[in-house]
Parts: structure tokens; sequence; C-alpha cells
């Protein structure tokens, strides 16, 4: 679902830091985060497409720490780029864990992030006496962190009446330029909160969650008012049942309340929230939404769907849905560090990229991070939200966010490929004029025209699967063969696209896959796909034209559907075992 949905502007990635009490060492982080990954090695899993769904698989890649380079929560995961799913930076004192949703959520960036601060401080204070600890439990294994808790627990029950939900209410704010991040962090003291919390006889989260209605509350006109202002509130389903999986496991519900009928004060609005609360957050109603969204995935109809179609229609409901709320609060709970490495840790903290306005939260001893994030050019909301919180009696220390100087982002590629596009329609729009105003007899004019368009189509391909070779490889063969074809055709048909360009470029592809292989060391995971449509495609079209009599000269046909032929038999010979594995993968429902 992150992937499908996930954008420029909302990436689906989230950062979760330490802050420490002293300057962070590079080298001492690349050794501890060798150490985490050690214990975690789920997190060396990267994202690979399958016919029907996109899946994790394990890779051999190693993670390198950074000091910090780019905006915080920026994309991660680039599509075709064989890539991990999360990055540790440092900067001064702070140690950062970003990762891609698709991966893990709250609760595993936790219990990762736990881990690497205490493998790093354990590695620089052991000849203090600062000893090593376990913060996994014994009895955890590396298959309980893989575990798909979803699946697990899911029981096929019987559909519930549709409840349809009204459109909430939506912040419309001037953007900031750019579409750039604003984070706003603030520290409280978790026994404040606490203390007026039980004072008003409700839960923190119920607490924070009134005053984050109300301040919203506060920017909205009269006729504003007809629309519920609602939050998306994320849910740790561990608390529910029992896992240990560090892949996703959570759901969410959805707080709030419609203003302008005359029940707005805070004591009001706060019981509304804390009876949903009571309601909504049971074991019950937990399972049922659980089942609710892992139905669609078992659905035997929708199973079978390509994955491509399934991520479009992904795309399509996470913007539809996303009317449905106003704003989120993500609740990580308590930080727990072992006693004798408190001291050396100032506190943690979490925010995340969202189109929207998010309010992320975690504490540490009493220190409790807050972290709104947002891509609107106003602080009103976070305003408001503090000087509520100040009239609840409640003190809000500011934390300005220390990042280091971060060259602006200009997609240089990006601009150097519209400046490409741009002169190649400069130069064909010339050549269709001359022609249209000269008609030379052999119209050379036409035919640098569709030279031109042919190349920016072949370069444009290549920018686009830069990523990967052998995704631009493929691409490249279906382009080049059918293309010669077209221009065959409309110069009056002369079959040497068919005759040599079809069976030379198929067997050349082919070879190039082989000597990029190689030449990188990939297992072959990472070519088997590849090889065997880049084979078939060589082995069949040739075929097709020869049994319909469309080839002329019959040798080159002949030698490339022969080496097709070998190649795919060769995998099916040396690579049965890794053929059947990558299609199963692929071809997995």
């Amino acid at each position: 679902m992150f992937l499908a949905a996930s954008t420029k502007n909302d990436t689906r990635v989230f950062r979760f830091y330490c802050e420490l009490k002293e300057e962070v060492r590079p080298e001492l982080l690349q050794a501890a985060l060798n150490r985490t990954i050690e214990t975690y090695p789920v997190f060396l899993s990267v994202i690979r497409k399958g016919v029907f769904w996109n899946y994790l698989e394990k890779s051999n890649l190693h993670p390198v720490v950074r000091e910090e380079y780019k905006e915080p929560c920026s994309r991660i995961y680039i599509k075709d780029k064989k890539s991990l799913l999360f990055e540790v930076t440092y900067y001064k004192k702070r140690i950062n864990f970003e990762v891609f949703h698709v991966l893990t959520d709250g609760t595993g960036a936790t219990e990762f992030l736990r881990e690497l601060v205490k493998d790093y401080l354990y590695l620089a204070h052991q000849e203090e006496g600062l000893t090593d600890i376990s913060l996994l439990p014994e009895d955890v294994t590396v298959q309980d962190q893989e575990n798909d808790s979803f699946a697990k627990y899911y029981t096929k029950n019987t559909k519930k009446p549709h409840v349809k939900k009204t459109r909430a209410y939506q912040i419309k704010k001037p953007r900031k330029e750019n579409g750039a991040m604003q984070v706003r962090e603030s520290i409280l003291s978790v026994q404040q909160v606490l203390r007026r919390s039980r004072e008003l006889g409700v839960s923190m989260t119920v607490f924070l969650s009134t005053v984050y209605l109300m301040a919203i509350h506060e920017e909205m006109s009269k006729m504003q008012e007809e629309e519920p202002v609602k939050l998306m509130v994320p849910v740790n389903l561990r608390k529910f049942f029992p896992s240990d999986s560090m892949l996703n496991f959570f759901n969410w519900i959805e707080p709030g309340h419609i203003f302008g009928r005359g029940n707005d004060s805070f004591e009001e609005v706060l019981e509304e929230v804390k009876q949903y609360f009571v309601q909504e957050l049971t074991k019950e109603k937990m399972a049922e939404h659980m089942n609710e969204l892992i139905a669609l995935e078992m659905h035997p109809v929708l199973k079978f769907a390509p994955a491509e179609l399934k991520n479009l229609c992904i795309h399509a409901g996470a913007k539809f849905s996303e009317k449905n709320t106003t704003a989120i609060f993500s609740n990580m709970s308590a930080v727990h560090m072992p006693e004798e490495y408190v001291p050396y840790i100032e506190r943690f903290g979490v925010y995340t990229s969202t189109p929207k306005m998010e309010l992320c939260m975690c504490s540490f001893g009493d220190k409790l991070s807050l972290g709104f994030t947002s891509r609107f050019d106003t602080d009103n909301i976070q305003r408001n939200f503090f000087r509520i919180l100040k009239e609840q009696g409640i003190e809000v220390e500011t934390v300005e966010p220390e990042y280091p100087e971060l060259k602006e982002n200009k997609e240089l590629e990006m601009k150097v490929y519209k400046f490409f596009t741009f002169f190649c329609l400069i130069a064909i729009v010339f050549m269709i004029d001359l022609d249209f105003s000269y008609r030379p007899s052999v119209r050379w004019t036409l035919f640098s025209a569709g030279g031109i368009a042919s190349m920016w189509l072949a370069s444009t391909i290549g920018f686009f699967k830069r990523y990967n070779l052998l995704k631009n490889a493929m691409w490249q063969l279906v382009i080049m063969s059918n293309v010669s074809i077209l221009w065959d055709w409309l110069t009056g048909w002369r079959g040497w696209s068919i005759d040599f360009v079809v069976p030379i470029v198929s067997v050349a592809i082919l070879l190039f896959m082989v000597v990029v292989a190689v030449v990188q060391k990939w297992p072959a995971k990472e070519y088997m796909s590849y090889l065997v449509m880049a084979s078939l495609y060589g082995l069949i079209l040739p075929l097709l034209l020869l049994v319909f009599g469309a080839v002329q000269l019959r040798f080159p046909s002949l030698v490339g559907i022969a080496v097709c032929f070998l190649f795919l038999a060769g995998i099916l010979l040396f690579k049965w075992k890794e053929f059947r594995e990558e299609m199963n993968k692929k071809f997995h429902v």
C-alpha cells in the first residue's frame, strides 16, 4: 500500500532520531550499524516486483552511514533502483534513522534505533565499564521478526453493512515554496502532561488529540464548521495480538468532532474523544478492521489482478481516503533504554513526511518530544496547539531543529532531460517546417525529424529506466525492433528491419545482459527474469515472421532463433532451481 501511495511530497518516510550528550563519531556509528543489522537482518530487504504483488526480499547490500545530506524524510525508494529501504545519518549529536514505511512501522523503527544507539554507546564507552546488554528477548528468532502478523491473525468473517464515511475538513493553506517540508519540534514534561490528563480522567493520547482538534478548529471559518475535524491515529496492533514481527502491524482510528453545534468547549470535545477511544480501542474492533483490510488481499479475483493495476487502484484509493481525515497524530509511546545507558542520552524524537499536517510524539524519561510536520507556509495551528497546552498548565520548550546547510535540490538530471526534450522538439519542428517550405525531392527533412524522434524515444526510455540496466535493455530491445519495423514500413518496405535488425538486436541485447550480470557479479535472481524475457522475445518474434513468410533473408533470423533457444535451454538445464524459485516469487498470489 505504501509503495503505491508514495509520491514526491508524500514519501511515506519517517525519521526516528536519538540526540546524545556527545558528538557522534561516524566510524563508531558505522561499526554499530554493522552490529545492529546482524540482530535485525530483515532490514536488509529490498523491493522486488512480481506479476501480481510486489514483495520484500533479502539482499546482499550493506548500509553505509553518511552525514546528513538532504531534506529530512526525503524519498528513499526510487523505482527500478535496487536499494535498501532505510538510511542512517548523523549530524553533530544526532543519530538519524529514516525508513520507508513499506519496511516497518513505528514499533519496528523504535526497536531498531534502540539497538543501534545501544551498540554505538557500548562501542564508544566500553572501556568505561559499559556492558553489552541484549535488548532482544532470547527466544525471538529471525523468523519471528519476518512474520506477517496480518496473515497470522486474519480470520474470514461475515460482511458488515458498509458505513459511508463523511468528508472531513481539509486544511487549505498556502504551500511552502517548492513543496519544502516544515518541521517544528517542542519538548514537554511527561509528568506535567500525565498529571493534567489524569486530572481530566483521560489518557495522554486522548488529551493531546483533543488539544489538536481544538487547535485546528481555531483556524476554521463558520462555513467550514459544517465538515467534521478528524484525526488519523495509528494503533499498534501488537498491544492486542502478540507479535514479535518487525514488519508493519498497525491499524488506525479516526477520532473527531463536528464544531459549530453548541458543544465546542474543551471539556465537551474531550469527553467525545474519550468515548470514541473507549469504543474503538478493543480487540474485537481492531480485528474487525484488520479483517476488512486483509479481505481485499485475499479476494479470489483481486489477488490475480496485475500488480501495476493494483498499484493504480491503491494510489487512487489513498487519494480518496485522504479526504476522510484532516490531520494525523502518531504516538510512538515511550522509548526505554537500559539504566546504565541513560546518562549518555539527551532524548529521542520522531517526525514524518506528509502531504497534510502531522504530529508525531515519543518520550524518553520525562522528556516528551513533539514533532509537527507540514508543507503549509504557516504555523498557526502549531501556535494554537502550544498556546492551549500552556492554558492547561503545561510548559512548552521550543527546539530549533539543527540541520547542516543542505544544498538546494534543483533536480539537475530532470532539468537536463527537459532541455534535451525541448531542443529535440525545436529540431523536429524546424525540419518539418523546411519540408513544407521547400518540398525537396528526397524528403531528407522528414527522415531527419524521424531520426531525432527515434533518438529522443530511446533516450527517454534510457533516462527513466537508468537505475535498472537490464530493464533498460529490455525496453531498448522492444523500442528498437518496433521502431525499425515502423521505419521500414514508412519508407516503402524493403524488409531490412525483420531480416537484420530484429534478430541482430535481440542477440546483442541478450549478450549485453549476460556481460552486465557477469561484471556486476549478480546472483541469478537479479537477472533471471530479464534473460528469459529477452530470449523469448528473440525466439518467438523472428520465428513467427519466418512461419508467416515475412522474412526474405532467413540466415540472420535462424541464427538469432538458435542463440535465444540455447540461452533458454541453458537456463533450464543449469539454473533450473533458481529459475523455479524466481518464477514462484514473480507469480505468487
